[in-house]
């Protein structure tokens, strides 16, 4: 008998039903020579401290640092996983080979692997890499079953990962609350968490050090039209006055008139931080809802595999492209067929295929996320917004560029005299550029301002993440100016100030955990960090809540802002590598040379192993009395009233969530369903689920540690 073990029991489901698997029991499925089971994601994890010796169950300086001889796994306590891992133990035992079915990456590599450890598995074991869920993608890679030891590299550097953030995350959290959390506040340290914490707090300080300073920009109406002097920004006011001087009362001149057309690509495919970011601007989703929303259309199959960082596809995939075109052609949501106008123009055509989109040497594991052509049933309202981006974007790719021209005029204003009076000729000059769509190209399938596509975010948002005109300045069409002609002008001198770097936001946050490379000095660890940033893709959303979970951060509005805890934190905080970006691009470089059996799995552990120890010597050795400020719910809560009303009528009013169960602390809680949207998300004693569980929801999340 072979046993296939997956991730979730929807994906067993599938892949039984294809493999002919159709009997059900008690935690599995089976026919066909098959049986196939289930894990709840993680069924085991790394042992805790008071596990390996009675002398670490209590938390004491003079226990650390904490450095177990061999680290070991065990069951997560709790009854239904206890249950399950019973009948896969009792199968793995019994069988003649086993399919590893989990999910084609390092975690879901990590998850099945310790699961086959404790079950004491002695078959031989396969693999099955898919990167969708679809019929025909579960029969191709059923066909082409890998040998499970082609992923070892994987699994060691996963394992390698998961011992490193242990030793990290244990030692320097029970060691930084001991020496300055007042026996009452958990200081969370972890080797992605605080150098992303230290990114909002390092924000926030140049925010409130910022001292405004006054500039004078001169500008002239001509025609209806504002004008620009090119000069730029007057930094004292007596010479803007004089300039403002200098040309009022005298004819303005348009001396050049110049057009040029341009291009404008479609932008690349979603990987799963760009579609974080779209999700938080245009509807203000949480990174932590987007996942689970397109971890759920993955599930249903609707969509490829979502924990990907890059945005190409493998040349493989281009000839099945007409075929996913061809169910997002037949895709009707309330009756309307809201793709088959864009899709219409390109059917039946050769599909363009650039190396902006295809591009097998940019694919590792796996590729963009794009639809799989399942026309797409039942959806709730925020995961059809989800997929309608998706789908949005991959047409989008097929479509020709955006044609657009682009109008520049220049004009002067010409005195007979300097301001210095020394009787001079001087002419001061000015510009405006407006621009013009020509021929839209990809952008018909831009989702229409105030529809299921409109992008809710700030002004202060989108001066961080630009905007979507073609290459993001300029105005609209100009009238028709000709050289040479003049006439009379408006001349004005506005005063202005400059302004501070503006607070992040969820969006603008896992951009910088995206591109964190660029805060690190070191080029060889710029490299290394060119494409992981800070965290992978699929745990960033948790990093951020977890910040919100210690009360480090908080939401004002769509800002991210620092409490006192979060702030005090990082400045108690002396070892430098253990709040910047190097600590990450130290370790993900490592990881990636294991992965790529380049480097050695035992010699990275023990590095760290030094490291830790060297960490706790210098913290040990701070002979102050600095404590952090311990920051209640009631706190928090105080700080949220403290907002000055005008902010608070600038957002419109919150619906309310139902409140049962609810825990203030836990921004999760409450939070409408992101499976079924008729819920909301409740805490069980291992993981969220949705209150609809009874009415058949399978929502579940596990708490991320």
């Amino acid at each position: 008998m072979t046993v296939c073990i997956a991730e979730k029991p929807s994906v067993a489901r599938d892949i039984a039903r294809i493999i002919g698997a159709t009997a059900s029991h008690d935690g599995y499925m089976e026919g066909n020579g098959y049986q196939v089971t289930w894990t709840f994601g993680h069924l085991c994890t790394l042992k805790e401290p008071g596990d390996y010796t009675p002398a670490w169950k209590s938390w004491a300086l003079t226990q650390l640092p904490m450095v177990p001889p061999r680290f070991g796994i065990k069951l997560i306590p709790d009854r239904g996983i206890e249950k399950q891992f019973a009948i896969i133990e009792r199968l793995m035992q019994q069988a003649d080979s086993i399919v590893n079915c989990g999910d084609a990456g390092q975690e879901g590599e990590l998850i099945q692997r310790w699961v086959m450890q404790k079950a004491q598995a002695k078959c031989p074991v396969k693999r099955l890499w898919i990167s969708s869920m679809t019929d025909e993608a579960i029969r191709e890679g059923f066909a082409n079953l890998k040998d499970q030891q082609d992923y070892q590299p994987l699994y060691l550097a996963g394992l390698s990962r998961a011992i490193g953030d242990w030793l990290l995350g244990m030692n320097a959290t029970r060691l930084y609350t001991l020496k300055y959390g007042q026996n009452r506040q958990v200081l969370s340290i972890g080797r992605v968490q605080t150098p992303t914490l230290a990114l909002i707090v390092n924000r926030q300080k140049e925010i409130d050090n910022f001292k405004p300073e006054p500039y004078w920009v001169l500008a002239t109406v001509y025609r209806d039209t504002t004008f620009t002097a090119t000069k730029g920004k007057f930094t004292s006011k007596e010479e803007g006055e004089q300039a403002f001087a200098t040309i009022e009362g005298k004819p303005f001149t348009v001396t050049k008139v110049e057009k040029k057309e341009g291009k404008e690509q479609p932008p690349q495919l979603y990987d799963l931080t760009s579609l974080q970011v779209d999700c938080n601007r245009k509807f203000g989703f949480s990174a932590e809802m987007t996942l689970n929303l397109i971890q759920s259309l993955y599930e249903k199959k609707y969509t490829t595999y979502p924990r990907v960082d890059t945005q190409y596809l493998s040349d493989d995939i281009y000839p099945k492209c007409p075929q996913t075109l061809n169910g997002l052609y037949q895709t009707k949501f309330a009756g309307i067929a809201p793709y088959a106008e864009f899709i219409k123009p390109i059917g039946g055509k050769p599909l363009k295929k650039t190396k902006r989109v295809f591009d097998t040497s940019k694919v590792t594991d796996h590729h963009a996320i794009i639809p799989t052509g399942v026309i797409p049933q039942n959806l709730s309202d925020a995961e059809q917004k989800v997929f309608d981006l998706v789908a949005r974007r991959f047409i989008g790719v097929f479509l020709p560029d955006c044609k657009f021209s682009t109008t520049t005029v220049l004009g002067e204003v010409r005195s007979t005299s300097s301001p210095a009076g020394d009787g001079s000729p001087v002419a001061i000059e000015f510009k405006v550029t407006g621009k013009e769509i020509l021929e839209p190209g990809w952008r018909v399938v831009q989702p229409l301002s105030g529809g299921r596509g409109e992008d809710t975010s700030s002004a202060e948002e989108q001066s961080q993440q630009g905007n979507d005109s073609p290459s993001g300045d300029g105005g609209g069409s100009l009238p028709t100016f000709v050289k040479g002609e003049s006439g009379d002008h408006k001349p004005t001198l506005t005063e202005k100030m400059t302004t501070p770097p503006p607070y992040y936001n969820e969006a603008s946050l896992l951009r910088a955990m995206e591109t964190a490379g660029k805060f690190v000095e070191d080029e060889t660890l710029r490299a290394a960090m060119k494409e992981n940033g800070i965290g992978r893709p699929s745990s960033r959303a948790g990093i951020i809540e977890t910040l919100f979970k210690r009360h480090y951060i908080r939401r004002d509005r769509k800002r991210l802002v620092a409490t006192p805890t979060g702030i005090e934190l990082i400045d108690l905080i002396r070892e430098e590598l253990l709040k910047s970006c190097e600590l990450t691009g130290i370790w993900e470089k490592k990881l990636r040379d294991i992965e790529h059996k380049k480097y050695d799995a035992q010699q990275f552990i023990e590095e760290l192993k030094a490291q830790v120890t060297e960490i706790v010597n210098e913290v040990m050795s701070d002979a102050s009395n600095r404590r952090v400020t311990v920051l209640t719910d009631e706190d928090l809560k105080k700080t949220r009233k403290r907002t000055p009303a005008k902010d608070a009528q600038a957002q419109p009013k919150a619906k309310s969530t139902p409140k049962k169960k609810a825990e203030p602390q836990d921004p999760l809680v409450g939070q409408p369903c992101p499976l079924c949207g008729k819920g909301h998300i409740i805490k069980g004693k291992t993981a969220y689920g949705c209150s609809e569980w009874k009415n058949g929801c399978t929502y579940r999340q596990p708490f991320q540690s």
